[in-house]
């Protein structure tokens, strides 16, 4: 009889990726495991059959030049600190036995290699090869990225799509996003993202080793989104010059950024802003398995000076100035990692704030994190990595001053703006969820403030500003939420606090800014006197109509403000609001959206009605990922004023689950792009 040889080893890809929650990187053609918990290959045998007495079984298991050499024994009993193999008795078919391989729950991420060898009676040898793909395990609970909740594991790690929040603290606007982690390619490129970092090249041996740990993992990450050092996925640009490549906010996923990144040879992809880097950092994360979320800082300080206060400068007349290096964006955008931190102690474990974006180098490089959300909360500076950088982020200070010719006219105080609203999307639903307090001490309002009526601005952190006033108090309140289309309306409540009559000069400014910059220049200014009795308050109406500010503003926000100025004691007092014009959402329809089946056509209509006061022209885009290949696009003739469009959108699904349709409409004749969304549940039947 011939010797025993083998003639075929077989990775059973669909059954492992099942029980190993990977079958969505199906299309990667390659077994993609996780680590800590054994996976099954079988054996097809020719010649002799397999002799459990006589002949001993061994694989070699490699990572680039690393390797463990592990006996195939039959005790089931897996180790979660090294590689174990093992053959069960009970089922054992001797001409196709089956191996399962199990990797300890602290092993390396990457591509591995493997070698198994069947060692028989004479010394003979014979060998097959294979290759698996290793992943960070959230469902294993001695895995540092344990996470022990399903619905969480399905939302930070498998979900291949969410929502980015954006605008203003109160008029948040949702963005859809597609993570499109189980695309084609997705996968290898960000396996290669780690292949192509500096600390891979540097060192191979020892990035594989640190490979263990999600800390290394993340920052690593943090680093490679940004092309700051390195061959990163991302350029970022904030110049409003986006000619050499794409404007940050026609993106719609993160698939098309990493695949044009692998494909061509890793050169950097433009462009990128915060909200790009974050959500592109959130793919790649949760494509090596740990869980990720993307989170929104309404009001976040950069304070360049480490002095934990923002300084903003006025004119006399309510001009925005640009006169500090220090600065706050409307918001900006990072993500949170889920992992144990064994460097730190237990009380540091769980979401750890990463940001890829490029604004200060952490240990000679542009990355941030992972810094513990716990040890932010409680100002633990000490605690790595990068925590104080992001407690000013959330906590900074706000002195905003008044000049005229240099001089200072008066200075007010706000403690609660920065940081004023922390979000990300909620678990399992389509929705804004408040993580504010996890970041810092909320302080509960007064009964006095309490009691007064909301509005669009703080009226606590306004109240805190003025209370340095002697004579007179301000307040800029907006009527309701900005709509596009639709007047601007504010009132301005002026209060003289004396008990003698005051003469008082009013002066209104409004500029349009980008939410990362200062105001540019005044469209839109008021200037008046009021007469105020003694004790009196009087408030006066204004509105901004859509004419003025539908070709300036764009996507762009309103920075406005109001000074008043006593004309007797020349005390100035000012408030002010920075806020988004709301867009409408483009409605997509589904006919039988509940009765969505894999591989059978749907129909979709995404419908549009111009609010504008002028004809609008531009192109639609739909995306989906696992429901459209690639992007659709239709160009939109001129539509009037109050007119009405309506376009079919043919899909097929090709995954089960909860899957995103997403539409985007960007105009071609005014700066601004309108989106919608749909989530959609896919059924197997």
């Amino acid at each position: 009889m011939e010797d025993l040889s083998i003639q075929n080893v077989s990775l059973e890809v669909l059954e492992n990726m099942e029980r190993h929650q990977t079958k969505g990187f199906i299309s990667s053609k390659a077994l993609v495991v996780r680590r800590g918990a054994p996976f099954a290959v079988s054996m097809q045998l020719g010649g002799q059959l397999f002799n459990p007495k006589a002949d001993s079984l061994r694989i070699k298991i490699m990572l680039g030049r690393l390797y463990a050499i592990v006996p195939v024994t039959f005790s089931k009993k897996i180790s979660s600190s090294r590689w174990k193999a093992f053959m069960d008795p009970k089922d054992l078919n001797l001409q196709n036995p089956t191996i399962y391989i199990s990797s300890p729950a602290t092993a390396s991420v990457g591509r591995y290699r493997f070698q198994l060898c069947i060692f028989s009676q004479g010394g003979k040898r014979c060998c097959g090869f294979g290759k698996f793909t290793l992943l960070c395990n959230p469902w294993c609970s001695e895995d540092a990225v344990y996470i022990p909740f399903e619905d969480q594991r399905e939302e930070y790690v498998q979900s291949d799509s969410g929502l980015l929040f954006m605008g203003t603290a109160k008029n948040v606007v949702s963005r859809p996003w597609s993570f499109d982690q189980y695309e084609h390619g997705v996968l290898e490129a960000c396996l290669n993202l780690l292949q192509v970092s500096p600390q891979h090249q540097k060192n191979r041996r020892r990035d594989y080793l640190n490979r263990s740990n999600p800390v290394y993992i993340s920052r690593v990450v943090s680093a490679m989104i940004n092309s700051e050092d390195d061959h990163g996925v991302l350029k970022g640009n904030w110049s409003n010059n986006y000619k050499q490549g794409v404007h940050p906010s026609a993106w719609t996923g993160s698939g098309d950024i990493l695949k044009q990144w692998a494909q061509s040879g890793y050169s950097p992809v433009k462009y990128g802003q915060c909200w790009v880097f974050a959500a592109v950092m959130c793919t790649v994360m949760r494509v090596l398995g740990i869980p990720c979320r993307v989170i929104t800082n309404f009001n976040s300080a950069h304070d360049t000076n480490d002095n934990l206060v923002i300084e903003e400068y006025y004119s006399e007349t309510g001009q925005k100035l640009k006169h500090s290096n220090d600065s706050i964006w409307n918001f900006h955008v990072w993500v949170e990692g889920w992992m144990t931190r064994q460097d730190l102690g237990a009380g540091m474990n769980g979401w750890q704030v990463l940001d890829p974006t490029p604004q200060e180098r952490s240990g000679g490089v542009f990355c941030c994190g992972p810094a513990p959300v716990k040890a932010i909360k409680n100002r633990l500076i000490e605690a790595r990595y990068d925590v104080p950088f992001v407690y000013a982020e959330v906590n900074a200070d706000v002195h905003t001053i008044i000049l005229s010719q240099g001089r200072v006219l008066s200075m007010s105080k706000d403690t609660e703006r920065v940081g004023s609203l922390i979000c990300t999307k909620a678990v399992g639903f389509p929705r804004m969820q408040n993580v504010t307090s996890d970041y810092k001490f909320i302080k509960s309002p007064t009964s006095t403030l309490s009691s007064r009526s909301s509005s669009t601005i703080s009226e606590e952190s306004t109240l805190r500003r003025e209370s340095s006033s002697k004579g007179v108090l301000v307040f800029l309140n907006l009527d309701k939420t900005p709509i596009a289309g639709e007047p601007v309306r504010l009132t301005v409540q002026v209060v003289n606090k004396d008990s003698v009559a005051k003469t008082i000069k009013v002066h209104l400014n409004a500029q349009a800014k980008e939410y990362n910059n200062s105001p540019s220049d005044t469209f839109w200014e008021n200037h008046g006197v009021v007469q105020l009795a003694p004790m009196e308050v009087k408030a006066l109406q204004q509105e901004i109509s859509p004419a003025q500010y539908e070709d300036v503003v764009g996507d762009d926000m309103i920075n406005l403000a109001v000074v008043v100025e006593d004309m007797n004691s020349e005390e100035r007092v000012l408030a002010s609001e920075e806020f988004n014009i709301a867009s409408p959402e483009l409605i997509i329809e589904v006919a039988d959206e509940h009765s969505i089946v894999l591989n059978q056509e749907h129909a979709a209509t995404v419908t549009f009605t111009n609010p504008f006061s002028h004809p609008v022209t531009g192109v639609l885009t739909v995306a989906g990922a696992g429901l459209i290949q690639g992007k659709l696009q239709f160009r939109m003739s001129p539509l009037p004023p109050g007119g009405r469009v309506q376009q079919r959108i043919p899909f097929i699904p090709g995954m089960v689950g909860i899957k995103m349709l997403q539409a985007s409409l960007s105009f071609t004749n005014i700066r601004t792009t309108i989106r919608g969304f749909k989530m959609l549940s896919v059924h197997s039947v």
